[in-house]
């Protein structure tokens, strides 16, 4: 089982950037991946999602437009390049890696999940 370690979490002001990045123990070369996230007293939901070659990209609506995913896997490492940071993208943010080889996107976003990382806590001040 593949294991993630996420890092680059932390404290922003609103309107700050964070880069988040989620290193895989094995290759995940063949595998989407994705991040969520779950403020306190809300449920897990998702932020973004790449497919398996980097050729397709789905987001959260809270997020489009200033949350960008990315993969290289050269480095077996996934990132989350964060903008325009508001005090509600206040959350534990969790790396995802798909269950199926040659996954799209919309598998992360059905739940279509191998393994987590133990997240990485991000707080917006405003």
């Amino acid at each position: 089982q593949v294991q993630l370690v996420e890092s680059g979490g932390g404290s922003e002001q609103a309107g700050g950037s964070l880069r988040l990045s989620c290193a895989a123990s094995g290759r995940t070369r063949l595998y989407a991946m994705g991040w969520f996230r779950q403020a306190s007293g809300k449920e897990r939901e998702l932020v973004a999602a790449i497919n398996w070659n980097g050729g397709s990209t789905n987001y959260g609506d809270s997020v489009k437009g200033r949350f960008t995913i990315s993969r290289d896997d050269g480095k077996n490492t996934v990132y989350l390049q964060m903008n325009s940071l508001i005090p509600e993208d206040t959350a534990v943010y969790y790396c995802a890696v798909g269950s199926q080889t040659y996954g799209s996107s919309w598998s992360i976003s059905r739940g279509r999940i191998g393994s987590w990382g133990q997240g990485t806590q991000v707080t917006v001040s405003s």
